[in-house]
């Protein structure tokens, strides 16, 4: 499990790395729980996969909005539809997540449920349930939404991870493997703190007013985790 956040600085970091026997909402609840332990306040959202015991955990222990995965949720959707339907349900979809603004968003999503009730219900049916939690992302600065609506900024590190375990195959225990993954991350984590900013510091100037006002300026702030 690797959770990396953008902090106010506007560079990003890896924040936390754990191994579990599965992702259950109690794993997830402890390993958020080290998290905030170790200093983390101040989220403002969170970007993962649709897993429940995650949703769950981040609910209970952030309190913070939640933003699901939109590659992940059109990949899913596309598995409940025949081949040649495919292209039809990705046309509509896609629209969606680059809309021009939050309200054309939603317009989109009414559209697309016209269009799919029929003939798609099932497809219909997870659109309107994940509405919310698609279009989360919008609620923050335009040059953000490409870096929010998805988990895509850690694919690359995830099958770099995927990539050494393989050859190791076996682990003798959890630290063996922890300590594998850790290199990675080590050496992701200072490729981002030396590079460029993921999100430039006038960007992130609305969000931290906004935080400001209802919360002591002085506190540490992550703003995005994932």
């Amino acid at each position: 499990m690797l959770a990396y956040a953008v902090h106010e600085s506007g560079y990003r970091e890896v924040i936390g790395l754990d191994v579990g026997e599965c992702e259950t909402e109690a794993f997830w609840k402890g390993f958020l729980r080290s998290l905030v332990k170790r200093g983390l306040q101040g989220v403002q959202l969170v970007v993962s996969d649709a897993h429940a015991g995650l949703k769950a955990a981040i609910a209970q222990t952030l309190e913070c909005p939640w933003q699901r995965c939109t590659v992940h949720f059109l990949r899913e959707t596309l598995g409940h539809v025949r081949k040649d339907q495919q292209g039809m349900v990705a046309a509509l979809l896609r629209p969606i997540f680059n809309a021009d603004d939050q309200e054309t968003a939603r317009q989109l999503v009414g559209d697309a449920l016209e269009r799919l009730r029929k003939p798609l219900p099932k497809v219909a049916g997870l659109l309107a349930d994940a509405e919310e939690d698609l279009l989360a992302f919008y609620s923050f600065p335009p040059m953000h939404w490409p870096k929010l609506r998805s988990t895509n900024p850690l694919e690359r590190v995830n099958r770099e991870i995927g990539r050494r375990t393989d050859v190791v195959g076996i682990f003798p225990n959890d630290k063996a493997l922890i300590r594998l993954a850790a290199s990675v991350v080590i050496e992701q984590n200072d490729e981002w703190l030396v590079g460029h900013r993921y999100l430039s510091s006038h960007s992130l100037e609305a969000v931290l007013n906004d935080y400001k006002k209802d919360n002591n300026p002085e506190e540490a702030r992550e703003l995005t985790a994932a």
